[in-house]
């Protein structure tokens, strides 16, 4: 398969997360949340320096993803290879489901469009669309950009998906299921992990050096 691919050349790092192995962001106008695998506290953080604005404990079993769907918070839970739907003040799980064609373990990035909810899952190397309102019955599917799909994010129509051990983001068209564009990291960048949209600029995490990042999205010709 053939499409344009572009070293990214202007990658920012900013700083540290508070958990030590942060694996799930998602930007929203109140801040950045993010989900740590280790600690399984989920607290948004401000964009500017990181602090935490809220801290939550969770259910989640070294959860790697959380996506808001402006009301609740959902949070993939991937050990126990399920989907959480948390409420966004306290962190009590309000309903569960079961992770898409999962194994040894389940979803990994998660991202809320128009009621329904999206999924990166490595163990089947898919990107799902459920729909929460049939208990996350699957929809749509079509193959994610390698074995390690992880953050997905939303610009305008186009939907991309970090794949952790290619260090790249893809962008997909997700009718098709076609990719249009790969954004390949350099080599001494963080690697990508957790991934979300904000201000047209994607915001990365790396799960080994929580470190949190930032670069600008690409003009797709």
């Amino acid at each position: 398969m053939s499409y344009p691919t572009q070293v990214a050349d202007a990658v920012e790092t900013l700083y540290s997360t508070p958990g030590p192995h942060p694996n799930g962001l998602q930007a929203t106008a109140q801040g950045l949340w993010c989900l740590d695998q280790e600690t399984n506290r989920l607290q948004l953080m401000d964009y500017a320096d990181g602090k935490v604005l809220i801290d939550l404990a969770t259910e989640s079993d070294r959860g790697s993803g959380v996506t808001d769907d402006g009301d609740t918070l959902w949070i993939a839970s991937t050990y126990n290879c399920k989907l959480l739907r948390v409420n966004r003040h306290t962190g009590a799980t309000i309903a569960e489901y079961p992770s898409p064609d999962a194994s040894k373990t389940g979803a990994h990035g998660l991202e809320w469009r128009e009621g329904k909810l999206w999924v990166a899952n490595p163990p089947s190397a898919t990107i799902y669309q459920l729909d929460p309102a049939a208990d996350c019955a699957v929809i749509h599917s079509f193959a994610a950009p390698g074995k390690r799909p992880h953050g997905l994010a939303w610009h305008g129509d186009e939907l991309w998906c970090v794949e952790t051990n290619d260090r790249a983001f893809y962008c997909y068209d997700p009718t098709s299921g076609a990719i249009r564009f790969k954004l390949q990291l350099p080599d001494d960048a963080p690697e990508p992990h957790g991934m979300s949209l904000w201000e047209d600029h994607f915001w990365y995490c790396d799960a080994d050096t929580h470190l949190v990042c930032r670069l600008p999205v690409p003009i797709i010709p």
